[in-house]
């Protein structure tokens, strides 16, 4: 008894994997996520002092991030907040952390007043740990 396939064996069916839809598929996702990932991170738009200084590493997964706009605005995480609820809702975000570090964005052209300001509520609502974004410039010369 022998075993020999036949090709009008109607039930032989090619199996191999048409992969040009797949790739097709993927192409486009990867050109959809290059589009749109620049987009979900924008932050509040403050023109940031600039220093010559390197960044210190940061160990915070999601840090707060407490911006202060050239109009005086308070942004906390790209959320709005008045001037006289900062307190109040900064609080809120630090119950739930474990970690109370805040970072300040603070536009440029600010008075140095408004900076003070923020920091004193900030020292008085006990925050210990903070950060000062700013921009350092690409040409950057090194000081020794």
């Amino acid at each position: 008894m022998s075993f020999h396939r036949t090709t009008e064996d109607p039930y032989d069916h090619l199996a191999d994997i048409n992969v040009t839809p797949l790739v097709d598929v993927m192409l486009v996702l990867l050109i959809i996520f290059m589009v749109t990932a620049p987009m979900l991170h924008q932050g509040v738009a403050v023109a940031l002092p600039k220093t010559a200084t390197t960044n210190l590493p940061s160990s915070i997964q999601d840090p707060i991030i407490l911006s202060i706009t050239r109009d005086g605005l308070y942004y906390i995480n790209e959320t709005p907040v008045a001037r006289g609820l900062l307190k109040d809702r900064l609080g809120a975000f630090l119950k739930s952390r474990k970690d109370r570090t805040v970072f300040l964005k603070a536009d440029r052209a600010l008075s140095y007043g408004t900076v003070v300001e923020t920091l004193d509520v900030l020292n008085r609502m006990g925050i210990e740990n903070l950060g000062m974004i700013t921009e350092t410039p690409v040409n950057r010369k090194t000081y020794k």
